[in-house]
Order: structure tokens, then C-alpha cells, then sequence
């Protein structure tokens, strides 16, 4: 059993990583500002007994003092927190306060608390709008939006306090996380949440702009599986976490079925093609995506429609 504390465990990604860590048998504190999480999101579908091994404090991370506190005796570190990209690039203050500024916290108050490893969940945001595809972690950075620049610098911190202080830390990439969980209620939910949702709903899919633009989509079991083994990679490592495959949003929006309806662009589709290669997890953890997309957006359909 180990002493984990997951940063953003109320919301989508970071209370599917609470169920698996605390099925495992480890003691998970979770803290959460709620800004998209739920209060009871972290413990809603665990067994009943393992509902004490989760504590959920309510808290944001750029509280320097309750990171420590919550940091005292932990052994890993979990940092999912953060202002989405929409959020991100409608408050730009906002964004980095929370997702740089308390990237920062968190790593600080690790390294006062002497917490064996910092796990840092980025994204494929970084990389741009490249030409060259799949993305590979060797690939140089393009920082197109506040939210890009926010979780590099949160990329850098994590680099800097490693050299510096000898904090272990490592860096996962995520590429459109989906899965049951997703809340097609939250204004800030995925593209595949929303379209599933306008869907059951008979309600038009919203495409902005021509639908060309492709996504690499990862299933959120996969997305967890890979963040629990960055756990134990060699530090300072950095892993892409995605499945290589690019899927237009016509395509995805075709897979679902169901009316479309073409709008304008909005001021963060400024990417036109993404993948991401999984080679180097591939080879340094044993990591692959175990669910393809059509199999993924069953599950989805299926848990959203037995809500």
C-alpha cells in the first residue's frame, strides 16, 4: 500500500485514477477547487469498502500551505490539476496562476516534504501544429495557445527541480482523453462526450469549421494505466500517451451516427492534424492502448445511457 495524492481527482481523468489506485489498495487523498470536478465524483463508484481509503480535500493547488500539508508523508504525487484549454484561453491570468503557479506548489511542497516522485500530466498541446506526424517526444515544442505555454512551463519545473533539488519527477502527454466518466453536462467535456450526448439527445453534432481536422483519441483506462506506470519510470522521463492513430472529426462524428451541423472555428482550433507516437513508453514500460475507438465509444454510449 502506498500514500498517493492526486491533484484534480474530482474530475474526469483524475477520479477514473482514484478507482484504480485505491482497487489497488493504496490511500488516496484527493484535492480538488471543484472549478469542473464533483465533491462525490472521486468515491461515487467504489465499493463500499474501499470508500476510506479516499479522503477528498477541498482545495486548489495554488495554495502552497495545503499542498504541503497534504504532501506530508505521501509517497507519490499525482498532478492532474489544471484550467482546461478553453478556460485557458479565455483567462489567460487564470491559467497561469493555477496551471503554472501551481505546478509550482506542488513541486515545491513535494521537495519540502521529501515525496518520492512528482507524476506530471501534460499534453499533446505542446507540440503545435506540426507537419510531421506522429508526434515524438524528441519533437521541438510549438506553443500556440496560454494553455500550451502553462503545461510546458509546467514540463520545465518539473526538469528544473529534478536538477536542482533531486525531486523524481516524470511527465505524461495526453492526447483527447475519453471515456465513461466524462460528464456531457460540463461546458469545458470533450468533442466525443458532447457528440455522444447530441446524439442521444437528437440533437446535430456541432462541427466547427470543415470536421478535416483530426484528433488521436485515448480511451481513459489506457490514459490511467500509463500514469500509474510513469509512477515507477526512470526520472525525468517524459511519455507520450496516445494511440498513433488520427481520426477526423467527420470521422468521428460518422463512427456515432446522427445529424451534423458546420460552425465557425473558434480561437483554440488552431491545430489541424494531431497523433501521437507511443513508441518510447512502448519500449520503456511495456504501454500500448488496449482500447480502439469504436470499442471506446460503446462503452462511452453505453455508460452515459445508464446514467
Amino acid at each position: 500500500m502506498k500514500r498517493v495524492v492526486i491533484t484534480g481527482g474530482a474530475g474526469f481523468v483524475g477520479s477514473n485514477l482514484v478507482a484504480a489506485l485505491a482497487e489497488r489498495g493504496d490511500h488516496v487523498t484527493v484535492v480538488d477547487d471543484f472549478f469542473t470536478g464533483k465533491p462525490r465524483r472521486p468515491t461515487r463508484h467504489l465499493a463500499h469498502s474501499l470508500i476510506p481509503m479516499v479522503e477528498v480535500v477541498e482545495g486548489c493547488v495554488t495554495d502552497y500551505e495545503l499542498m504541503r500539508r497534504v504532501c506530508r508523508g505521501a509517497d507519490v504525487v499525482f498532478h492532474l490539476a489544471c484550467r482546461n484549454i478553453i478556460v485557458s484561453t479565455a483567462h489567460p491570468a487564470d491559467d497561469f496562476r493555477v496551471n503554472a503557479g501551481g505546478t509550482f506548489n506542488v513541486l515545491l511542497a513535494a521537495r519540502d516534504e521529501n515525496v518520492d516522485r512528482v507524476v506530471y500530466t501534460s499534453s499533446c498541446s505542446v507540440y503545435g501544429d506540426q507537419p510531421l506526424l506522429p508526434f515524438l517526444e524528441i519533437d521541438p515544442v510549438s506553443l500556440l495557445t496560454p494553455y500550451a505555454a502553462s503545461k510546458f512551463a509546467g514540463e520545465a519545473y518539473c526538469q528544473a527541480f529534478g536538477s536542482s533539488y533531486g525531486l523524481a519527477t516524470s511527465v505524461v502527454r495526453y492526447s483527447n482523453v475519453y471515456g465513461p466518466g466524462h460528464l456531457p453536462e460540463n461546458p469545458y467535456c470533450g468533442v466525443i462526450a458532447r457528440f455522444l450526448y447530441d446524439s442521444i439527445e437528437g440533437r446535430p453534432m456541432k462541427i466547427y469549421g470543415g470536421g478535416e481536422q483530426t484528433r488521436d483519441y485515448t480511451y481513459v483506462t489506457d490514459a490511467v494505466a500509463a500514469t500509474i506506470l510513469a509512477a515507477e519510470a526512470p526520472a525525468g522521463s517524459v511519455y507520450n500517451v496516445g494511440t498513433s492513430i488520427e481520426t477526423s472529426v467527420n470521422e468521428l462524428a460518422e463512427m456515432i451516427g446522427g445529424e451534423v451541423k458546420h460552425i465557425g472555428l473558434r480561437d483554440i482550433d488552431n491545430v489541424s492534424r494531431r497523433a501521437l507516437s507511443y513508441d518510447h513508453i512502448r519500449r520503456s514500460l511495456g504501454w500500448e492502448p488496449k482500447v480502439e475507438l469504436r470499442d471506446g465509444l460503446i462503452h462511452t454510449l453505453s455508460w452515459m445511457e445508464s446514467r
